[in-house]
């Protein structure tokens, strides 16, 4: 597996992100200061974790990759598809809603954090831009992955051919079963594909959010997509699961920034 490690911290990175021109990595749970439930490296500022140790983890987790706290720009995460263009870093707060970010400033690293929902990072290494997206079932369902990989086209001329993506440890099928609200909510957003990605395991219905991803981002002209296959449920070692750890847990973060 393409695990790294620096300042005692240990990260996942994917080996097809591996360019000289970007810093990217999902942190695992390690190498912070915070206790139990949120043992070490949470990222979540909204989950009980003292703020001043949150802000230790983060800074920890940056340096890891070396960027740096004053770098950062986050989002205040709604399980949207809204997609926040930045050119700066919000030291101030003023945090915007929003499920997806991207930059091709090279003075910005771009953030978010999670404990199940899926990360999804694009570059694109002809126009040096990127985004990061959060994508649980009902950003899934309001297309967060598309809306991340056409915003790049957009604001940036990126080519969906050069696109380069991502989508890093998150709950798998195994470990995700689902109400009938979200199975219609699918339905009704992908048809008739919504059987590739719904499964029937044990007698509940189970939703795949890595294949569903993967979907939206080849619709949207992705050809190259990396998957990392990794189950945060499955490996609470590592890995911050609201699931696994019945929703008392943090938040690991991952951050992506293009170097100078």
């Amino acid at each position: 597996m393409p695990f790294r490690e620096a300042e005692g911290l240990r990260f996942f990175q994917f080996e097809s992100l591996a360019d000289p021109n970007l810093d990217h990595a999902i942190l695992t749970r390690h190498g912070g200061v915070s206790p139990a439930p949120w043992h070490s490296l949470n990222y979540g500022r909204t989950v009980g974790d003292d703020e001043a140790r949150v802000t230790e983890n983060i800074a920890r987790g940056l340096g890891a990759t070396d960027q740096a706290l004053g770098r950062a720009f986050d989002v205040w995460q709604v399980h949207s598809a809204t997609v926040i263009r930045t050119d700066q870093p919000n030291l101030a707060g003023g945090h915007l809603k929003g499920d997806a970010i991207i930059t091709d400033r090279p003075d910005v690293t771009l953030m978010m954090r999670f404990a199940d929902c899926v990360p999804i990072m694009i570059y694109d290494p002809r126009r040096r831009a990127a985004g990061v997206a959060h994508a649980g079932w009902l950003g899934t369902v309001r297309g967060v992955a598309t809306e991340l990989a056409q915003s790049l086209q957009q604001e940036y001329g990126c080519r969906p051919e050069d696109l380069v993506a991502g989508i890093g440890p998150s709950i798998g099928p195994d470990h995700y079963p689902v109400g009938e609200d979200v199975v219609v909510q699918f339905e009704e957003s992908v048809g008739d594909s919504a059987r590739d990605h719904l499964h029937s395991i044990g007698g509940a219905v189970h939703l795949d959010l890595w294949s569903a991803n993967e979907a939206q981002l080849r619709s949207a002209g992705v050809r190259s997509i990396e998957i990392s296959g990794i189950c945060t449920a499955c490996n609470l070692q590592d890995w911050y699961s609201h699931r696994g750890e019945n929703g008392n847990t943090g938040r690991f973060g991952a951050h992506l920034a293009i170097r100078s």
